[in-house]
């Protein structure tokens, strides 16, 4: 399986933006679908994004759609979110997921980061 690192979370107004980054390494097995899911307390894990091996093609949850962006760096394995006007409802645990389908459903990814910390203030 591959190790999934994520950065760019921290504290933020609402109505601010953030970059959250997620590189894969290790056993990626070749091309891998790559996504974003996030985790609020007492809330189950929900779909934020998701992006193909070669970026042709991209998934974006209801809540977050024209707001934030998932995007893929020049390498293969590197994947951004960009979060815009942001709101105190996406304050959450945001994780980085990796896997052979590109997906909005959590158990189709194989590989999971450690998660990363993004807090809205109102």
């Amino acid at each position: 399986q591959a190790q999934l690192v994520e950065s760019g979370g921290g504290l933020v107004q609402a109505g601010g933006s953030l970059r959250l980054s997620c590189t894969a390494s290790g056993r990626t097995g070749g091309r891998l679908a790559m996504g974003w899911f996030r985790q609020a307390p007492g809330k189950e894990r929900e779909f934020v994004a998701a992006i193909s091996w070669s970026g042709s093609t991209a998934y974006h949850g209801d809540s977050v759609k024209g707001r934030f962006s998932i995007s893929r760096g020049n390498g293969e394995n590197t994947v951004y979110l960009q979060m815009n006007s942001l709101k105190p409802e996406d304050t959450a645990v945001y994780y980085c997921a990796a896997g052979a389908v590109t997906a909005t459903r959590a158990n189709t990814y194989t590989s999971w980061g450690q998660g990363t910390q993004v807090t809205v203030s109102s």
